[in-house]
């Protein structure tokens, strides 16, 4: 296998062949290696990609390409962060069955929230917008996230640190985002990966609200940039401090400022900016 920051225990997987191993998102194939003017046969680890279908209460939603893991998690994140569903307690069950062509994801809720504007059209794994059928469906800040704790800029380092561990598929294949939830004290408590940065992120904030979680006691991390769809996202389900490794957008700064949501982008040891709303880290400037 190509190697990577960390190796990854696939011995669970069903299949031994080469080109069909699949486990947890991870796929095996097999390449071909040239260095130092000498080429080898070997096997790299792959992350998967895979079309979701979604439906909600069996009429199809929207086509989206993840890696389907954590795809009860990601349904419900995905309905909630995109408004289609107003609470997690409407989603009733989440059933998910496998085809030929991909995978399909059914919802049942007891209502759907905004029917008029959900997704028409295939989204790309890297693309959070493909399918929004109108240019209000974009530019709509999300409502205000409430006040709720302060944070301190410790916590953020924390978080980063303990993060670097705990992302397996990126471990193995180098191609997959994280998104974390941690602790105002910086302990991350839960983290899911995909392809795409958006899906990672509907991911963790399905599998916090399958559980309850209070999303006002914690902050999420992603191993992304801070796009306009990353804020809205969360905003939306009321959490009050996302941080991203990389950049945010301008229009994600403005959205995040418009709806009382901390951004923090460049996450670095020692290091990060503050975009907005810097009322919930105590010492930075305002």
């Amino acid at each position: 296998m190509i190697g990577r920051m960390m190796p990854v225990d696939l011995s669970h997987a069903p299949s031994q062949n080469a080109d069909v191993v699949t486990a947890c998102g991870l796929a095996r194939r097999s390449v071909s290696i040239r260095q130092n003017g000498m080429a080898q046969h070997a096997e790299d680890c792959l992350v998967e990609e895979a079309p979701i279908e979604i439906r909600y209460n069996g009429t199809p939603c929207a086509v989206m390409m993840a890696t389907p893991s954590d795809l009860e998690d990601f349904a419900c994140g995905f309905a909630l962060s995109e408004g289609h569903v107003a609470h997690a307690g409407d989603i009733r069950s989440v059933s998910v069955s496998e085809h030929l062509e991909g995978y399909v994801v059914d919802i049942e809720a007891a209502a759907i929230a905004q029917p008029e504007s959900v997704r028409a059209l295939p989204g790309r794994s890297g693309c959070g917008l493909c399918g929004s059928r109108q240019l209000e469906d974009v530019l709509r800040p999300p409502p205000r996230v409430p006040d709720g704790s302060t944070l301190d800029h410790d916590a953020l380092e924390r978080a980063l640190t303990a993060l670097t561990q705990r992302q397996p598929l990126n471990a193995g294949t180098g191609a997959a985002h994280a998104a974390a939830w941690a602790t105002p004290a910086g302990d991350i408590t839960h983290v899911r990966e995909d392809v795409g940065r958006h899906n990672a992120l509907d991911k963790l904030l399905g599998a916090l609200s399958r559980e309850g979680a209070d999303l006002r006691a914690g902050f999420v991390l992603v191993t992304s940039r801070a796009s306009y769809e990353m804020v809205v996202k969360t905003a939306r389900l009321g959490v009050g401090l996302l941080a991203a490794i990389s950049a945010p957008t301008a229009l994600g700064v403005e959205l995040a400022r418009a709806s009382n949501l901390t951004l923090v982008g460049f996450l670095r040891p020692g290091r990060h900016v503050v975009y907005s709303h810097p009322q919930r880290l105590p010492g930075a400037c305002a």
